[in-house]
């Protein structure tokens, strides 16, 4: 693969880089920012600001667009481990002819306050050209807050994991899978509206939550739909549709604007029991926080730096870039925003966490990939200090678009990817991974033990893929935890059966639930194993729970890929065991 590691300086193409668009110069939030500092404290970080090199605005009156757009497809098309992070802007307006190829670390949204405000006649397009037809590797890129009348009638989302549909209006159809119909295996779609026909074809799995689709075409495997108006009737698992009328709880991902001629970041409420998208009878309910109130973060800032920007009580806006912390970024004020452009990536030190957040109300953490490093840290992002135990059921903490990744772009080791040990935490749309491939893989090399660890009570995940892990890939230990749709790989390279030995047991399930918990439920969930190192390992079971009443899994799956290994049973000792060559699944519909 051919990686481009080349910074995105001042201008390509005509087009405008980092417009600070109508801002004043660098201001303070408060009155109580504007003091001078005591004598022998570190200055105050400025607020506000451009959004640095990497961040490309356009208007309808820039000139040369679709030559911009395709010059950093082309450095990004196949540059799959490389440093390059591009966000693409567009003002509200509209837009004719483009075709915004996406390739690797490449976000485009839109500037206005709702999707219809930015509309491009034309597409925004994802397809799998760079690797033969298959899609299965098309990771880290986005879509957002925009608008399309694609010019054959039908969008193309060929992606895989990490690469979030948001906020859009396609005012036609939208197809999931490559050109040619090649493997897929993706992926997810929120808060958007999709006037025809979502057509998966190829795609292994979905999850798509409050939305509004014209019609859904079939499914492989796995088909999750939460709060979607035009979603398919539950039937699982013929065809594979897990459909839930609403999402309990939910809170869309903030997101970058225009407030007249000045960026802000609008924070969407809470939802509860929700259906549909937050802009159908006009503008998302929520807050707007001007620019004013962020430090925003560019490429060669501190960890220090960052941190006492935090303690002036800034929020943080990270331009795209690979930021290295040799400490761990510290959020302990409630309802701050934590927002990454074009994929963001933080990777920690000498071990340390990446980032913690305290046991309070309402942080917002979105739009980040978080790295390990080459020393291994005990975790890479923290959710509430080890006991936490306050209540945030009013007004949670949430992550979104937050993915996490062991190894791939170089070695690098982790205990634990993601600790959940805050109650009412929201985790919506994440990919966990530790690599199958790429550079520093290896059974020992990229070691990670546990994917995600879930101690606090009533957290709901939604779109959870974790794959990889050498040990258990989710477990969770919280009381009332609830998920909606997981998808799952096995770790590839197990070298051998006794490598997995879990005590008695064959293997460690790729989701548990501790045998301590009395309630936890889950809907569309599925594992898949695929031991290339050895095809001769059994895995005794995807799933592992307490035979508890109050413990209820519903459409449960697991996988085997090719015959590569093979699971004696679906959850616990329930289900059949997968066998042979064959890449059915073993369907468990209601357990217990």
């Amino acid at each position: 693969m051919s990686v481009s590691r080349r910074a995105f300086a001042a201008s390509v193409g005509g087009a405008l880089v980092a417009l600070g668009v109508g801002q004043a110069p660098a201001r303070a939030a408060s009155a109580t920012r504007r003091a001078a500092a005591p004598a022998g404290a570190a200055p105050k970080v400025s607020a506000g600001g451009d959004l640095g090199p990497n961040v490309i605005v356009f208007d309808p009156s820039t000139a040369n667009i679709q030559g911009t757009l395709d010059d950093i497809f082309h450095k990004q098309e196949s540059a799959q481990f490389g440093t390059g992070r591009y966000a693409f802007f567009f003002k509200p307006g509209t837009y004719n002819g483009l075709n915004a190829q996406l390739g690797f670390y490449t976000s485009i949204a839109g500037l206005g306050k709702n999707p219809d405000d930015t509309l491009i006649n034309g597409d925004v397009t994802v397809d799998a050209g760079w690797f033969n037809g298959n899609a299965t590797q098309n990771f880290w890129r986005s879509a957002e807050n925009l608008a399309l009348v694609p010019v054959s009638g039908t969008d193309r989302w060929a992606v895989a994991q990490a690469a979030p549909f948001r906020r859009m209006h396609v005012k036609g159809g939208l197809n999931l899978a490559p050109n040619g119909y090649g493997w897929a295996s993706g992926g997810y779609i929120a808060d958007s509206k999709i006037d025809g026909s979502v057509g998966p074809y190829s795609q292994q799995q979905w999850y798509t939550r409050e939305s509004s689709v014209g019609g859904w075409v079939n499914g492989v495997w796995n088909m999750t739909f939460s709060g979607v108006e035009g979603a398919p009737a539950q039937s699982f698992p013929n065809p594979p549709y897990t459909t839930l009328n609403t999402t309990p709880v939910s809170r869309e991902k903030p997101y970058l604007y225009l407030n007249g001629a000045d960026y802000a970041v609008f924070v969407p409420d809470k939802r509860t029991n929700a259906r549909g998208v937050t802009w159908s009878g006009g503008s998302t309910p929520g807050t707007s926080l001007p620019l004013s109130q962020f430090y925003v973060v560019k490429p060669g800032a501190t960890a220090a730096t960052i941190n006492q920007a935090l303690s002036q009580g800034l929020h943080l806006l990270f331009t795209p870039g690979v930021y290295h912390v040799d400490q761990s970024i510290n959020v302990t004020r409630a309802n701050t925003v934590v927002l990454g452009l074009g994929y963001a990536t933080l990777v920690p030190d000498n071990g340390v966490t990446a980032l913690k957040v305290a046991d309070v109300d309402g942080v917002r953490l979105a739009g980040l990939l978080i790295d390990a490093g080459t020393t291994n840290s005990t975790s890479l992002l923290e959710i509430g200090p080890a006991g936490a135990s306050a209540s945030h059921s009013a007004n949670p903490t949430s992550l979104q678009d937050v993915f996490f990744r062991i190894g791939g772009a170089g070695p690098g080791k982790a205990t634990t990817a993601l600790v959940v040990n805050s109650n009412d935490t929201i985790i919506d749309h994440t990919w966990i991974w530790r690599a199958d491939h790429g550079s520093g893989v290896g059974w020992d090399t990229n070691r990670c033990d546990y994917g995600m660890k879930v101690n606090g009570r009533n957290v709901l995940a939604t779109g959870l893929f974790v794959e990889h892990f050498n040990k258990y890939d989710v477990w969770w230990s919280g009381e009332n935890g609830r998920t909606i749709f997981f998808q799952n790989e096995k770790a590839y390279d197990a070298p051998n059966q006794a490598a997995i030995q879990n005590g008695s047991v064959r293997g460690y399930a790729a989701y548990k639930v501790d045998d301590a918990v009395n309630t936890h439920e889950a809907w569309g969930v599925g594992s898949y194993c695929n031991y290339t190192a050895d095809s001769s390992i059994i895995q005794d079971h995807g799933f592992e729970v307490p035979n508890k009443s109050g413990v209820k899994f519903h459409d449960v799956l697991v996988v085997s890929l090719g015959g590569m290994g093979q699971y004696a049973h679906v959850i616990n000792n329930t289900g059949s065991a997968t066998s042979g060559t064959s890449t059915v699944p073993s369907n468990v519909v209601s357990f217990p």
